[in-house]
């Protein structure tokens, strides 16, 4: 005598597409597949297919972030990558000298090239020197500026530190405001304000600061994003005290330590983060992504012209 088998159904009858033990006469409405009353979801009509609502899902309104960007499954990603970014660099002009280090001359922002001497203090000839002069003194180097050619300096100088409370004090802030606009914008739009806020920042140097003088550090981007989230959140009229108050903040610690802070970097980044989000937030909603970034090309590119004007005055 045989016993009943719980196995599968018998040949011919339909049975779910997930468990193969169940048997079921529903469809998915989508693909067709046969699905257990365990793996169906109402639809406006009929029942969907796991897969199929998975799929309807990664293009619904619940996946895309506040002005059109698509959510971050881990809005933190992003921040670790920056943060990692300049913590890799810190390390690596510590471990070639630190203040004197090469690398820190090269990454840095400089807008004129100068003479520098060689004994980590920073000091440098007047602009008087050139560079055929420079390599007759002893004990000195050339440092290359933007006006020399050294555009990469626009970008890395927002990933160089050389004081670790310098690096530690910035990839905190980092930490606490990167996440918080990468929510609201997604992960593109918050690296496209960190990027073009850092340029603005770069651009405000290269006009307002000694030409000689050495800019470096994420502050200038850091100051892009806390623009940035004090736009969006007027936009959605939420309250902005608690940026007001890191502005206050930073704004108290930029006049106090001005002989050491670039007070021009923060003010460039600043309304340069201020800038891209409005052309984020205030996009129509028709066709708002090639709003978005046509408004972000052509800011990018006038930031471009206005180094281009100010490193040819220089050179």
């Amino acid at each position: 005598m045989t016993q009943p088998s719980d196995g599968p159904a018998a040949t011919g009858v339909p049975t779910c597409f997930r468990h193969p033990d169940r048997e079921t006469w529903i469809r998915c409405q989508r693909c067709d597949k046969s699905i257990c009353p365990d793996c169906m979801t109402d639809a406006a009509v009929g029942f969907q297919c796991p897969d199929c609502v998975k799929q309807a899902n990664k293009g619904s309104r619940q996946n895309r972030a506040l002005y059109g960007g698509e959510r971050s499954a881990d809005p933190r990603l992003t921040t670790y990558v920056l943060m990692g970014i300049s913590a890799v660099v810190w390390l690596a002009i510590t471990a070639t000298g630190g203040g004197s280090s090469r690398l820190a001359a090269l990454l840095s922002l400089t807008p004129d090239g100068r003479c520098e001497l060689l004994d980590g203090s920073g000091r440098y000839y007047p602009a008087v020197v050139d560079p055929g002069t420079c390599a007759t003194l002893p004990g000195t180097s050339w440092h290359e500026g933007v006006s020399d050619g050294a555009w990469w300096q626009m970008v890395t100088n927002m990933f160089t530190h050389v004081d670790v409370w310098h690096v530690a004090l910035n990839l905190m802030a980092l930490f606490i405001l990167g996440p918080a606009l990468e929510r609201i914008m997604g992960r593109v739009r918050f690296l496209a304000i960190y990027f073009v806020g850092g340029l603005a920042a770069s651009v405000m140097v290269l006009w307002l600061s000694d030409p000689g003088s050495g800019t470096l550090g994420a502050s200038g981007a850091l100051y892009a994003v806390l623009g940035a989230l004090i736009v969006t959140f007027r936009k959605a009229r939420l309250d902005t005290q608690w940026l007001m108050q890191n502005l206050l903040l930073g704004v108290l610690i930029t006049v106090v330590g001005w002989r050491y802070i670039s007070w021009q970097g923060h003010l460039g980044g600043l309304l340069g983060g201020m800038a891209a989000a409005a052309i984020i937030a205030y996009a129509p909603k028709a066709n708002r992504s090639a709003v978005q970034w046509a408004g972000l090309a052509l800011l990018t590119v006038v930031l471009l012209g206005l180094a281009y004007v100010r490193a040819s005055a220089l050179a």
